[in-house]
């Protein structure tokens, strides 16, 4: 391992005085784009690595396959469970990423920044040409795939990111992503009973308010998905198999949600977001995991995800059911 002082699983702490969780904030966050300092466009230049665990890594997946963008983007995937080294290759001939040839994902980020001492996170955007860490702010990636990767889209890719929307939809997401994405994890990574509860408190009532808003409109916006919905997404595919065992987020399981769990399932159903939703290593990841507190490393039997392929009745709330995609313009 190339030497440095990335942080691993054990070393790296995010808790304040109060026991509240606070995420380390990205180090590696110049955009994509064509203007002065940012990072160039190019086919074939990036590698991005992913853990299925990680609803983060996921949402990325997600849009790559919306958007086409995984044939322009190369992937590289490591184990659902992190080690103390950090995110490990293990699924890969060898144990090794066949394009970085690292075993573990921060050996990538010691050779970029010796002095880094953050941890190394998914996902990960490695430039190839330069084996430097470029990018891994994962709030922002899938706004840069929507549009400064747009030249490289496919045909008949959908437009998740409306221009008319940016505000609203960022606005959004800001809330989805203190209250749910993240807010899942102030709960299960707290440590006082207070801050757990507050975590709890401000998660159960943020997904009151979107049942809510998903009981009159298909998706969040409304007919079509968008940002936004990936975002949703990812934390309520893993809401029921992991977060409300592990984290203790436990009022109501998913499906206990009328709305939320329909709207869950009729995305799950949709290209592009089923085949990139591995329940079995979201349960590995969480269950057997370092924050898991399970000395004999038993893996859940449950729950029934054959579930995701029931109806879901979803489609009499649009007015365009045939569809859930709006056409980007070209």
């Amino acid at each position: 391992m190339a030497e440095g002082k990335v942080a691993t699983s054990e070393s790296a702490h995010e808790i304040t005085p109060t026991g509240a969780f606070q995420r380390q904030k990205n180090r590696f966050t110049t955009p994509f784009g064509s203007g002065p300092g940012e990072l160039p466009v190019e086919a074939g230049r990036y590698r991005l690595i992913w853990a299925a665990i990680c609803p983060w890594a996921n949402r990325q997946t997600i849009a790559f396959s919306l958007l086409g963008l995984d044939s322009v983007i190369s992937t590289g995937k490591v184990n659902p469970v992190r080690t103390p080294q950090g995110w490990e290759f293990s699924l890969d001939p060898d144990g090794v990423d066949p394009v970085l040839k690292i075993r573990y994902l921060p050996e990538i980020y010691a050779e970029t920044d010796p002095e880094y001492d953050g941890r190394a996170t998914v996902p990960t955007v490695v430039d190839v040409k330069t084996r430097r860490v470029v990018n891994n702010d994962y709030f922002k990636l899938t706004n840069y795939w929507e549009t400064a990767w747009k030249p490289f889209h496919k045909k008949g890719a959908p437009d998740l990111y409306p221009e008319e929307l940016h505000g609203d939809i960022d606005s959004l997401n800001d809330v989805i992503f203190n209250d749910v994405n993240n807010g899942v994890y102030k709960a299960g990574f707290a440590e006082t009973q207070q801050e757990y509860e507050k975590a709890y408190d401000a998660l159960f009532a943020r997904l009151d308010q979107l049942e809510e808003r998903l009981s009159a409109r298909r998706f969040l916006f409304g007919d079509y998905v968008t940002d936004s919905d990936i975002r949703l997404y990812v934390t309520l595919a893993r809401f029921d198999a992991a977060y409300y065992i592990v984290f203790r987020v436990n009022r109501n399981r998913l499906i206990d949600f009328p709305n939320l769990w329909g709207y869950a399932k009729d995305l799950y159903q949709t290209p592009g977001f089923g085949v990139n939703t591995d329940f079995d290593s979201i349960k590995r990841g969480y269950q057997l995991g370092s924050q898991s507190q399970n000395p004999y490393g038993i893996l859940a039997k449950g729950p029934d995800v054959s579930i995701w392929n029931e109806p879901h009745g979803r489609a009499k709330l649009s007015r365009d059911p045939e569809h859930k995609f709006r056409a980007e313009q070209q």
